[in-house]
């Protein structure tokens, strides 16, 4: 039996069975699905098992959040569904049946652009390097740059520039390459075609504005007699190397199909990528250029003019939900356009603040639930990879679960953009899209994009408690804090007026009846853990019911609920309650606690009483329970089941007394 074989039965159950699984194959934390009906998946239970962080729908793929163990998790996976794996490519190709026209070619420029970004993300860490050692005057050095000073630092600066030009003056290079690469065609043509619109013969596209027309015609152009081609070079453009790399894609599948294959390794190559050149430097070259200078020219101008702070204020809170739809990575292009155009860029500093305040919605959740240690699994290596530039573990794992974390930090980076906007604190080019990412900011920028961060994380932070007590932003907790819930109880109060709505209970239409949400509370301070776990055949296999347990670390047992006590034990070892909403819920203190007939239990409550999740049902003295040899759990159980449509925790592992931690929907 594997390690995950329980978990895993319980997903392919859960996940709509065998017949519901186009394909199926696992990453580096998740496993990645494609379904053939995405609404046969049942989120709620799927969230519930234990092995399972979170999950969400992208690109056409329903993936479920795992974690680092997720191989032996596919493993055990693949052998209780009895279905093969496939590539993440082929899981890919079949995902495409999900998607739509827009998203298709979402996905193909972010699968052009992800095999780029290591090498933009470390050559733009390098620039902002080099900023500083070459642009950065010194008082304790007289005034001079590190640059000036020293004959090794000056070396340094120089022999860097070697793996800069690489990245950035031959990115359509790798935009060519990641294309054919993408499209399944020849990689080397995609190389060769890249290289012929960087080529040393042509003029440096940097060169190009201070180089005059007369200058272009006398030294710049391949003259065929009848008509002449300028020479110019694309370095570091995006569009153009885009066109060009498609259109030899294109070229390419439509040869294969036509010419015979025993001439195909000579004549395929040759009519792809000949004409694919001619193109690029005729058409395809000049109109891009022009495209991208086009767009680059637009947003820089709405970054720079006296409308930046709306523009810096809009797009920071937007940048989140488009990671959701996949949009977020057309912005790279625009990203490496301005840097092409403008030697920065304005846009790229707002994505890193957008990361930032997704990091710490998430820092503000764990101290909001510290204790959680199943959600402490997801919720410490998601703000660290958040800081560190990856969001999608927070945002999926943790923020978009509760909704009111993830439009905190768009109000957090919404500031923070408008902030690091209006003080025009530029970019070098794309960096790490954390904290790190300050490397990639000139010097002379450090101070605002420093309160900008600063700015982000505060209001985030500050946001993430505010916006849990707003009931409509708050998918699962409660809308009012524990402390706030044991101010607004009142001990004693009757059946049906027990406390304020909001508190207790909430009620919804499922078309077949009225259900009404009835809050759980920690009855003591323990380790919840799911009913199933329990050392008793009776309570979990749920033969009483449904319900959970807490291994308790105190003494003292409160109400689990609002309501009134129907039955005391003799063996004053379980208390019944029924809570206005007619559930009737068991408080089972100890197993097999029937027994030591009453010896470690002081009960405080009598039948007929109103208690509430501030009421101190009784006393177990747990040294007495241990030494007597039995289990101390405490079980809460809702015995009449044909009335508990589902009982839910929010929360697991460590709590504390009194404190909400779930919810039953009760039918009426």
């Amino acid at each position: 039996m594997g390690k995950y074989q329980q978990d895993a039965e319980k997903l392919l159950q859960e996940i709509g069975g065998k017949e519901n699984i186009a394909a199926v194959t696992h990453c580096a934390t998740r496993m990645r699905f494609v379904l053939n009906d995405e609404s046969k998946a049942n989120e709620k239970a799927i969230e519930n098992i234990p092995s399972v962080k979170g999950m969400f729908t992208n690109a056409g793929q329903f993936q479920v959040i795992i974690g680092n163990d997720v191989p032996s998790f596919y493993n055990d996976f693949t052998a209780v569904s009895g279905i093969e794996g496939v590539s993440k490519e082929q899981s890919k190709a079949v995902a495409k049946q999900n998607q739509n026209l827009v998203q298709k070619a979402i996905g193909t420029l972010a699968e052009i652009f992800t095999p780029l970004l290591p090498a933009i993300i470390i050559g733009g860490l390098m620039l902002g390097f080099r900023n500083f050692l070459e642009g950065v005057p010194l008082g304790f050095l007289g005034d001079q740059t590190i640059t000036q000073a020293s004959t090794f630092w000056n070396g340094v600066n120089s022999f860097l520039w070697l793996p800069c030009e690489a990245i950035f003056h031959f990115l359509p290079v790798g935009i060519t390459w990641s294309i054919t690469r993408k499209m399944g065609t020849t990689q080397i043509l995609g190389i060769v075609l890249g290289i012929t619109l960087v080529s040393p013969q042509l003029l440096n596209a940097y060169a190009v504005n201070g180089t005059s027309a007369a200058d272009i015609a006398a030294n710049w152009t391949w003259d065929f007699g009848f008509f002449t081609v300028d020479k110019i070079g694309y370095q570091a453009q995006v569009i153009p190397a885009m066109l060009a790399g498609f259109l030899l894609v294109y070229l390419e599948r439509f040869f294969r199909k036509h010419i015979p294959e025993a001439v195909a390794m000579i004549f395929v190559p040759l009519f792809s990528l000949l004409p694919t050149i001619i193109a690029a430097h005729v058409l395809l070259g000049p109109v891009g250029w022009k495209i991208g200078s086009g767009i680059s020219y637009v947003v820089n101008a709405g970054l720079s003019s006296s409308f930046n702070w709306l523009f810096g204020l809009v797009f920071g809170a937007l940048y989140s939900p488009l990671v959701i739809t996949g949009l977020h990575h057309t912005t790279l292009a625009i990203d490496q356009q301005l840097v092409s155009d403008f030697g920065t860029t304005n846009l790229w500093p707002m994505i890193m603040l957008s990361n930032i305040a997704q990091g710490t919605a998430v820092l503000a959740i764990y101290f909001q639930h510290k204790g959680n240690k199943k959600e402490e699994q997801v919720s410490v290596p998601a703000t660290i990879s958040a800081y560190l530039g990856v969001t999608e573990p927070a945002m999926f794992g943790i923020n978009l679960k509760y909704v009111y974390p993830f439009v905190a930090a768009m109000i957090g980076s919404s500031i923070g953009g408008m902030l690091i906007t209006v003080t025009n604190s530029r970019a070098l080019g794309i960096g790490v899209g954390g904290l790190p990412g300050l490397l990639s900011f000139p010097l002379k920028s450090y101070p605002w994009t420093i309160v900008s961060m600063v700015v982000t994380m505060v209001i985030t932070f500050i946001m993430t408690y505010i916006l849990r007590q707003v009931k409509a932003l708050n998918k699962i907790e409660p809308a009012l804090d524990d402390d706030d819930l044991s101010d607004l109880a009142t001990v004693g109060a009757g059946v049906g007026a027990s406390a304020p709505a909001a508190v207790t209970a909430s009620v919804m239409d499922k078309g077949t009846g009225t259900v009404t949400e009835e809050m759980i509370y920690a009855p003591v301070a323990g380790e919840v853990i799911a009913i199933d776990q329990v050392n008793d055949p009776v309570f979990s296999k749920k033969m009483m019911g449904d319900g959970f347990a807490i291994r308790p670390t105190a003494n003292e047992i409160y109400a689990p609920v609002y309501g009134k006590v129907v039955s005391v034990f003799e063996t004053k070892h379980a208390i019944g309650i029924t809570t206005a909403t007619g559930a009737e819920v068991l408080v089972h203190m100890g197993l097999d606690t029937v027994e030591l007939k009453g010896a470690p239990f002081d009960v405080k409550v009598k039948e007929g009483d109103q208690v509430t999740p501030e009421t101190l049902l009784a006393v177990m003295d747990l040294t007495a329970v241990k030494a007597s040899g039995k289990e101390t759990d405490v079980l809460v159980v809702f015995t009449n089941g044909e009335k508990i449509d589902s009982v839910t925790l929010d929360m697991t592992g460590a709590v504390k007394e009194k404190s909400r931690i779930g919810h039953a929907e009760v039918l009426s």
